[in-house]
């Protein structure tokens, strides 16, 4: 697995890599690969739309050819102040900030006079940017602003609503860890709950559509294929980074000593999990008893990779496992059993899943039609797939769903509601 960039140089071209590397995390480069997938294929379905007349552009009055407020020079002088503090506090300290930069982000860490530096740089350039549009006297000008344009709020308003959802989320389903030590669990750069960020995005770019008047149904439809592709993407930073987001164990391969995984009978499961035993005890104490860990002995066929059904993820992010003998750095840990890589299955599903959509974009009558598509096959994968993956389970009686089957199930009833209610309305002929 490759946990961070230095990881990912050194695995992926065999060389040395530098050691300050490790600062950037292999995960966050699928985020951001994620935004940026979905705001390509976002901006060329608006303008697709606009094209077509269902939406139309806001005009909106503004004033061109004044000098640079106080208010604009402050924040901009912020901005470069908070940018150059963070960034010049790396120098110097990236060991220590390398395991945990998200947390290093969020606290009062940092380097002063680089942030000084910071905030004269950017408030130089806010006043030379203003100065050279200066007027001799300011002009009032009506522009036009189309829905693709706004594709950067658009953007930060999903990935701030989404990570501050997916976190919220996250805290729900594993909330004995949240309750244990909330700052770290909330400033972890692991532990996001997609259906958390799904919901809290929608709402807060419902809200912003409605106040500049474009259509939510037919901006939901445009939506609904980059979702589809950036959590795919985003599903490949997991697998890739090993951030647990896996299944079950596959008691059919367990991991020799060294780190690599081999085939193993039946019986061997319990023996492999006893390899490490401080590893077997919080498998206990989460499961409630070694017969009630969760396996599944599934052995691939023989026309089928074995890392398609089982995956120990040596060198994982969460340092998850026991003890990878002989490794010297921040992540040597590896699972004793392997485990079905769902991050994975998922990833491959859900790029399949953005092409279906985005084929079907073109010929569907209705608006709010394609999101209904879209709910109904995130909820159906998500579903079926949170039958063989780890999860903290409500106990309801009878019935012992995860979070994110209750969600799906409630996509899926609303998705079907939606192609069965959903009607544009139609113009009498003339």
């Amino acid at each position: 697995m490759y946990p961070d960039f230095h990881y990912l140089v050194e695995r992926l071209f065999g060389i040395d890599a530098p050691e300050w590397l490790g600062l950037f995390k292999t995960f966050g480069l699928f985020v951001a690969l994620a935004f940026l997938a979905a705001a390509y294929v976002l901006v060329k379905d608006l303008k697709r739309k606009e094209e077509m007349g269902l939406m139309v552009p806001e005009f909106v009055t503004v004033e061109v050819g004044k000098p640079a407020s106080p208010g604009e020079l402050f924040w901009s002088a912020l901005t470069g102040f908070i940018l150059g503090y963070k960034v010049g506090g790396f120098w110097g300290n990236w060991q220590d900030i390398s395991p945990n930069p998200m947390g290093y982000v969020f606290s009062l860490q940092g380097n002063f006079l680089v942030g000084i530096v910071g905030a004269l740089i950017f408030g130089y350039l806010k006043y030379s940017e203003k100065k050279k549009e200066e007027l001799p006297q300011p002009e009032q000008k009506r522009m036009a602003v189309y829905p693709h344009q706004r594709i950067t709020e658009f953007v930060v308003i999903a990935m701030v609503a989404g990570l501050a959802g997916a976190k919220l989320f996250n805290a729900f389903e594993t909330w004995d860890d949240f309750v244990r030590n909330p700052i770290e669990n909330l400033l972890s750069s692991s532990g996001l709950t997609f259906y958390g960020g799904l919901i809290t995005a929608a709402f807060a770019i419902a809200y912003y559509a409605k106040k500049h008047n474009i259509p939510i149904k037919h901006l939901a439809d445009s939506f609904a294929p980059a979702m589809m592709l950036a959590y795919g993407i985003g599903r490949f930073g997991c697998h890739f980074a090993g951030d647990g987001d896996w299944g079950i164990f596959n008691s059919a391969y367990v991991t020799e000593l060294n780190g690599t995984l081999r085939a193993a009978a039946p019986d061997a499961f319990i023996k492999a999990l006893h390899t490490d035993p401080g590893y077997l005890a919080r498998l206990i104490a989460e499961f409630g008893g070694v017969d009630k860990i969760p396996h599944l002995y599934a052995p691939a066929p023989g026309w089928l990779p074995d890392w398609l059904f089982a995956m120990n993820y040596p060198y994982n992010v969460n340092n998850e496992g026991m003890p990878i003998v002989d490794c010297i750095g921040t992540y040597c840990s590896v699972l004793p059993v392997a485990v079905f890589p769902t991050a994975l299955w998922e990833a491959v599903t859900c790029i399949i899943l953005f092409f279906i959509l985005w084929s079907l974009r073109t010929r569907l009558k209705h608006g709010l039609h394609l999101s209904g598509i879209y709910l109904i096959m995130n909820g159906l994968e998500r579903f079926l797939v949170e039958k063989i993956r780890v999860n903290y389970k409500y106990d309801w009686g009878i019935l012992h769903p995860t979070q994110a089957e209750i969600i799906s199930f409630v996509l899926i009833v609303f998705g079907i509601c939606l192609l069965l209610l959903a009607r544009d309305k139609r113009k009498a002929a003339l």
